[in-house]
């Protein structure tokens, strides 16, 4: 399901959820499974709907009295692509990427504080971010759109 890295007081751990029901979730932790009780029942979510897109097309030669383009930055946070959410609530402690950055599968984009741990907030594919929607120090809601990779 979802594939975390922590450090704990310099230890490394590779965490894996497994499957979440009500308020019971398997894990694993370095290799070995854990079923794990919540105080309260989790709220499951869908998945992000993932987009494919097509290479861009070559543009015709631009017009001399033609406006320039606008940049990339520009683009909202809405914008098409792939969104990067967050799984859980908590606050954002490191925004790792920036419009424009060119991120591949696994690369960490955000880092979000939830429950006094860290979660290194993964790209779901490879691309270019085309919208950062947090700063260091926001919290935000499980299923907040972090960043827009396209």
């Amino acid at each position: 399901m979802s594939k975390y890295q922590y450090t704990v007081n310099g230890v490394d751990y590779n965490v894996e959820i497994e499957s979440i029901e009500a308020n019971t979730a398997v894990v694993t932790v370095n290799g070995k499974t854990f079923e794990i009780e919540m105080k309260q029942a989790f709220k499951a979510h869908p998945q992000p709907e993932k987009v494919e897109m097509s290479a861009p097309q070559a543009a015709p030669a631009p017009k001399p009295a033609a406006a320039p383009v606008a940049a990339p930055a520009a683009a909202p946070a809405t914008a098409n692509g792939t969104k990067v959410t967050a799984p859980l609530p908590g606050t954002i402690t490191e925004v790792k990427v920036a419009v424009g950055d060119v991120v591949k599968t696994g690369d960490t984009v955000v880092i979000l504080e939830a429950m006094k741990m860290q979660n290194n907030i993964e790209a779901e594919c490879d691309g270019t971010i085309t919208a950062v929607s947090v700063r260091q120090g926001d919290t935000v809601l499980e299923g907040s759109t972090l960043v827009v990779i396209g």
